[in-house]
């Protein structure tokens, strides 16, 4: 692209004296970036990259006011304006087999195939499974008896729909990804675990993305239900009958467990571990490996082991740290006190008690 393409994509303009013809040929990060890149600054930490960068152009936020000596973009927002550019240069990769059933996949007799939808080698379409116009079905991918899929879905390869499971429009399953999977319930009876059977479903509505090897177990009964709009990261585990409410962030590795509720806006940043029947309110953040043992009121910051607010959980940890430094004032005082008590037994003639 050249620069005046770039600038108007971004509905910006290009600073005096600047070649509109010049070329950007790769977009890359500020440190690794080189003549002929695109990078992008929001964040003050990144400054000194900023100060360094051999990127031929940066977008900078309209309100970055130091002079430098590169091309720099004033946009809203850097970042979006980055992703803009970079779908240009690196456009998406289209799919390789025409629209249809590639004569390679196995589809039951039964299942409802619109006519846009693309069906690639090896996949496996059980009976009564019905799937949307301009869905796209990837190799190996599996889906069992009388799944229902909506529009423009991506379901990658070998991402497996467990029977039943209902997934609603413009959704994302990326591959190894397995829906509708038994959940993990047993009961203990005369000396060994007896499975618990699990009938329910799984329930993915629309704009839905789900990351790589990430599981959602179907619900003992009812529905596991994942809603409009969350994203869901790769390695995630998702147990029965939980409830993640719209447009949530799950982040990787995290763990929630059966029957919670989640409400909407939430964020669980990675390695989190959310136990079994409980709620979560609404636009709470769990940081990084916190864990959530009870109900969470709305618009909290979670923290650390026990997931308690975060305010309190700083205060814990500065006084964790601080606990070396507090052995040795306690130390000193007790000798200080042991001191005193002496004079005042010397004074008074007395001994004192320890």
């Amino acid at each position: 692209m050249t620069l005046l393409e770039i600038a108007d994509a971004l509905g910006t303009t290009l600073p005096p004296n600047t070649d509109p013809h010049a070329l950007i040929t790769g977009a890359s990060s500020l440190e690794d970036a080189q003549p002929g890149d695109v990078a992008f600054f929001e964040h003050p930490k990144y400054l000194r990259a900023l100060r360094a960068t051999r990127a031929s152009v940066v977008l900078v936020p309209t309100t970055f006011d130091e002079p430098l000596a590169g091309i720099l973009l004033r946009v809203t927002s850097p970042s979006a304006s980055f992703s803009t550019v970079l779908e240009r240069l690196a456009p998406p990769v289209e799919i390789t087999a025409p629209v249809g059933i590639h004569p390679g996949a196995v589809v039951h007799a039964t299942a409802e195939v619109h006519p846009t939808a693309t069906i690639h080698p090896c996949a496996v379409i059980e009976a009564g499974v019905k799937v949307g116009a301009r869905t796209s079905i990837g190799a190996h991918a599996f889906i069992g008896q009388g799944s229902q899929l909506g529009e423009d879905c991506l379901i990658n390869p070998g991402a497996v729909l467990k029977e039943r499971t209902l997934v609603g429009a413009r959704v994302i399953i990326h591959s190894g990804a397995v829906l509708g999977s038994d959940g993990f319930g047993f009961r203990f009876e005369e000396g060994r675990h007896v499975k618990v059977v699990h009938r329910g479903i799984v329930q993915i509505d629309d704009d839905v993305e789900v990351g790589a090897c990430t599981t959602i177990d179907r619900a003992r009964f009812g529905r596991t239900w994942i809603q409009t709009g969350t994203k869901i990261d790769n390695l995630v585990q998702i147990a029965h009958n939980v409830v993640i409410g719209p447009h949530c962030l799950i982040v990787s590795q995290t763990g929630i467990s059966g029957s919670a509720r989640l409400g909407k806006y939430i964020t669980l940043a990675g390695q989190v571990g959310v136990v079994g029947h409980i709620e979560i309110g609404d636009q709470v953040v769990v940081t990084a490996k916190s864990g959530v043992s009870k109900d969470a009121a709305p618009k909290q910051v979670l923290m650390g082991t026990y997931g308690i607010p975060i305010k309190e959980a700083r205060e814990l940890v500065a006084h964790y740290h601080r606990l070396p430094k507090t052995a040795e004032r306690i130390k000193s005082l007790e000798r200080e006190v042991a001191e005193l008590k002496a004079l005042v037994a010397q004074l008074v003639g007395v001994p004192v008690a320890a």
